[in-house]
């Protein structure tokens, strides 16, 4: 999801006075590396901070750690695109992401193509999202997984299929398939489901097809671009104090006026200003929450290996120095989150993967 961010603050002079503080201060600090843009050092880093699992500030503005990797196959899921190196999430998110698949499969879905999830530190990335920083974000593509593994070129270059036609905005109906609903409705009954982003005329095929209970509807939530996959989003975790919430959706089932809108000329005009740059081709550290710097110069593990989650009861292995607390005030020094603020509990049959302890010669 898009989030206005305002550009780096200061003259030279400031920046310069604030350098000599903090040298002054005895703070260990990199050269200029406020004004190093964030997306940068954050798609640089090639494995998670080996640290207790943490998400940071916002969806569109801040980092994770303690962060694990879905494994590439699994028996009802396939990673796509894996040189982005994007399957990265917090550990509740890949827990719910291999559940999903678990169960789409079971509910009839063939097995889920997943799409990009978080970079190994989170923050902003490289190219394309301006969420999906905290590890709580997931793209699932709307093709199911074929019956036959697909190389490793196939998933670098394999289109997903285009389920709305760019002129009408409507689904094109010779592709959706009752799977269809049942796979995003399976989505939408996890309790740690916030919300998920579909574009408007899937939103629309259903509430024009839906019957019986309609509750679930109230999750799916329309939004630009995404005719080819829907955006799972969970809600801030227990443990991350320095998680910031977002606005709850509305009670109802999404279905009348607001999503009329989207049917009119308006949300389709053409952008004024097509050049400006995006809010990740902004952001330096100085625009992130003070703790993604620790997040960045924290050990990683031994390998992708070492911290990639494997499901049930089975941990994860993380080598690396004994992992401390990452700060948890935010930013701006506010308390930490009330945990009343988590939207859910954890799911029972799901394990949250834990570090072992230090391999011996670590």
């Amino acid at each position: 999801m898009m989030s206005s961010v305002r550009s780096p603050l200061g003259s030279g002079t400031i920046l310069a006075a604030a350098f000599g503080l903090a040298a002054l201060a005895g703070l260990a600090a990199r050269p200029a590396a406020a004004e190093e843009r964030a997306k940068d050092l954050f798609g640089a880093e090639k494995l998670p901070a080996a640290t207790s699992a943490q998400s940071i500030g916002f969806y569109s503005k801040g980092c994770f750690a303690g962060g694990v990797a879905i494994p590439m196959d699994g028996p009802t899921w396939e990673v796509m695109r894996p040189s982005r190196n994007r399957r990265w999430g917090h550990p509740a998110m890949i827990a719910l992401i291999e559940k999903l698949s678990r169960d789409a499969a079971a509910d009839g879905w063939p097995g889920l193509l997943i799409g990009d999830i978080s970079q190994p530190r989170g923050g902003p990335m490289i190219s394309g999202h301006a969420s999906h920083q905290i590890g709580l974000d997931a793209d699932i593509w709307l093709t199911p997984m074929p019956g036959r593994p697909l190389s490793m070129a196939q998933r670098e270059n394999m289109s997903a299929t285009l389920m709305v036609d760019e002129k009408t905005h409507l689904v094109k109906d010779a592709l959706w398939t009752p799977q269809h609903t049942n796979l995003l409705k399976r989505a939408a009954s996890y309790p740690e489901v916030e919300r998920i982003l579909v574009n408007p005329g899937i939103k629309k095929k259903l509430c024009d097809t839906v019957k019986g209970d309609r509750s679930w509807l109230r999750k799916i939530r329309p939004f630009w671009g995404h005719d080819y996959h829907f955006h799972m989003r969970i809600g801030c975790q227990p443990g991350s104090p320095g998680c910031k919430a977002q606005e709850a959706t509305p009670g109802d089932d999404g279905c009348g006026k607001p999503l009329a809108w989207w049917f009119t000329e308006q949300p389709w005009r053409p952008n004024k200003n097509p050049d400006a740059p995006k809010a990740r081709d902004l952001m330096t550290m100085a625009n992130l929450p003070r703790e993604c710097r620790a997040v960045l110069d924290a050990p990683g593990p031994a390998s992708v290996e070492a911290a990639t989650y494997h499901g049930g009861a089975v941990p994860v292995a993380v080598a690396a120095p004994e992992p401390e607390a990452l700060p948890t005030t935010t930013a701006s020094g506010t308390a930490a989150l009330p945990a009343s603020m988590n939207a859910f509990t954890a799911t029972p049959e799901v394990g949250v993967p834990v570090p072992r302890p230090r391999p011996p010669g670590n």
